[in-house]
C-alpha cells in the first residue's frame, strides 16, 4: 500500500455526520428553551449580560480569523497590523456597557 494515499472516508467539503447531528440537536435545545434562556440573561448584571451574549454569538455568527500584515518601515521597525474584521471594538463595548448601566 502506498503511503500518503487516502482511501475511503468523507470527500473534501462533506460535513461530518456526528457534527451535523450535534448542531441540529443543540439548535433544537436552544429553540425549545429560548424563553427561559432570555429570562435568565435578563437577570444578569449588564456587564455579564454582554459577556454572555458575546459568548453565545460565537455559536451563531461565524468567527472571523485574524489577518496579520507586516511591512518593513524606513527605520527597520516592522509594524504588525491585525485586522479583526468588522467586530465590536473595545470602545464600542465600553459605550454599550455605559448605556446599559445608565438604564439599570
Amino acid at each position: 500500500m502506498a503511503t500518503g494515499a487516502k482511501t475511503g472516508g468523507r470527500t473534501k467539503g462533506t460535513v461530518n455526520k456526528t457534527t451535523s447531528e450535534l448542531r441540529e440537536k443543540f439548535s433544537l435545545l436552544l429553540g425549545n428553551n429560548f424563553d427561559k434562556l432570555q429570562s435568565d440573561i435578563d437577570l444578569l448584571e449588564p456587564k455579564d449580560r454582554i459577556k454572555t451574549i458575546l459568548e453565545l454569538a460565537k455559536f451563531v455568527v461565524p468567527t472571523l480569523r485574524a489577518i496579520e500584515l507586516s511591512t518593513e518601515n524606513e527605520n527597520g521597525i516592522n509594524p504588525v497590523v491585525i485586522n479583526l474584521g468588522n467586530g465590536i471594538s473595545p470602545e464600542e463595548i465600553r459605550h454599550i456597557q455605559a448605556e446599559l448601566e445608565k438604564k439599570y
